[in-house]
C-alpha cells in the first residue's frame, strides 16, 4: 500500500474517532463537566508520560507562553464542556452539527487578528451557517432542550475557533503533546472545583453488561482522544492541509451515523438538511481559504 494511501485510510480512521467522542455523551452517565475533567486528567497524565518518554523539554520557554497557555486551556475546557453538554441535551446529531460552526467562525475570526475585511463569499458561507443552525431549532424557545442544546452547541464552537485562532497565531511554535499537556493540565485544575461525581465511586473495567465507568473513560481518553491525534499527526507527512480539512467536514457525518446505530438516535429531515447546509457551508470555506494560500 502506497504512504498516501495508507495516510489517507489513518485519517479517515482518526475523524471517525473524533466523531466517535460525541458517543460518550450519552454512554458515560455523568455531567459535562465530570466527563470532561476526568478525560483530561488521563489525558494530561498520558501526554506527560509522552513527553518525558520522548525526552522532550516539559517547561515553556518565557512567562508569557504560561499566560498564553493558560488562556488556551481555559477556552478549550469551556468548549469540551459546551460540547458534551449540547449533546446531552438536543442528542449528538444536533449538538454536534451546531458545533460545526466553528471552521465558518474562523474565517470571520481570523481578520481580527490581521485587520482585514472578510470576503462575500465568507459571509455567504456565514449566511448559509445561520440557515443551517435555525433548522436544526424546533422552536425558538428556552424551555426547549434542543433548542438551548443547538445555543450551546453553537457557543461551543465558537469558543473552538477562538482557541484555534490563538493557539495557531501565539502557540504553533510547540509541539503537539507539549501544548496539549498544558492545556488538558488546565482545563483538568479549573474544573477540580466543580467536580459532582466521585471518582472513587466510578465502576471499574468490566460489568456484567461490557465496560464499566472507568473502561470507557479509558477507551475515550486513549482510543477517542490520544490515538487519532496521533494519526492526524503522521497524515500530514504525506497528504496536505487541503486534504486533512475537507476529510475533517466528515466528523459531524460520521458522529450522526454512529449515534444511529450505536445510540438509536435517529434525526428527523430537517436535521439531516440542516446538517447538510453546515457542512456544505464547512467544505466550501476550507476549499476556498486553502487555494487563497497556495494561489
Amino acid at each position: 500500500m502506497q504512504e498516501q494511501t495508507k495516510s489517507l485510510f489513518q485519517l479517515h480512521f482518526a475523524v471517525l474517532l473524533f466523531g466517535g467522542t460525541a458517543l460518550f455523551s450519552h454512554l458515560l452517565p455523568w455531567s459535562a463537566v465530570d466527563i470532561t475533567l476526568f478525560r483530561t486528567a488521563i489525558a494530561a497524565v498520558a501526554l506527560a508520560l509522552i513527553i518525558k518518554f520522548q525526552g522532550d523539554a516539559i517547561a515553556l520557554k518565557s512567562r508569557r507562553d504560561y499566560l498564553i497557555a493558560l488562556v488556551l486551556g481555559i477556552s478549550v475546557g469551556l468548549h469540551w464542556v459546551t460540547y458534551f453538554y449540547s449533546m446531552q441535551l438536543a442528542g449528538v446529531a444536533i449538538g454536534m452539527l451546531s458545533f460545526f460552526c466553528y471552521p465558518v467562525v474562523t474565517v470571520f475570526l481570523e481578520p481580527l487578528f490581521s485587520k482585514s475585511r472578510p470576503h462575500r463569499r465568507d459571509i455567504a458561507c456565514g449566511l448559509l451557517v445561520f440557515v443551517g443552525v435555525y433548522l436544526l431549532v424546533p422552536e425558538l424557545t428556552l424551555q426547549n432542550e434542543t433548542t438551548l442544546g443547538v445555543i450551546i452547541g453553537v457557543i461551543s464552537g465558537i469558543l473552538f475557533a477562538i482557541r484555534n485562532v490563538l493557539h495557531k497565531r501565539y502557540f504553533s511554535h510547540y509541539k503537539g503533546t507539549q501544548a496539549m499537556f498544558y492545556q488538558t493540565g488546565v482545563v483538568a485544575l479549573m474544573l477540580l472545583p466543580f467536580m459532582e461525581f466521585n471518582p472513587l465511586d466510578m465502576s471499574g473495567l468490566w460489568n456484567d453488561s461490557g465496560l464499566g465507568e472507568f473502561g470507557l473513560l479509558l477507551l475515550l481518553s486513549l482510543i477517542f482522544t490520544a490515538a487519532p491525534h496521533s494519526f492526524l499527526a503522521n497524515c500530514f507527512k504525506h497528504l496536505s492541509a487541503k486534504t486533512a480539512g475537507l476529510i475533517s467536514c466528515m466528523q459531524p457525518v460520521y458522529g450522526v451515523v454512529l449515534a444511529t446505530f450505536i445510540l438509536g438516535q435517529w434525526p428527523n429531515m430537517m436535521v439531516y438538511i440542516g446538517g447538510f447546509l453546515i457542512v456544505i457551508a464547512a467544505v466550501t470555506e476550507t476549499i476556498l481559504v486553502t487555494r487563497n494560500r497556495h494561489g
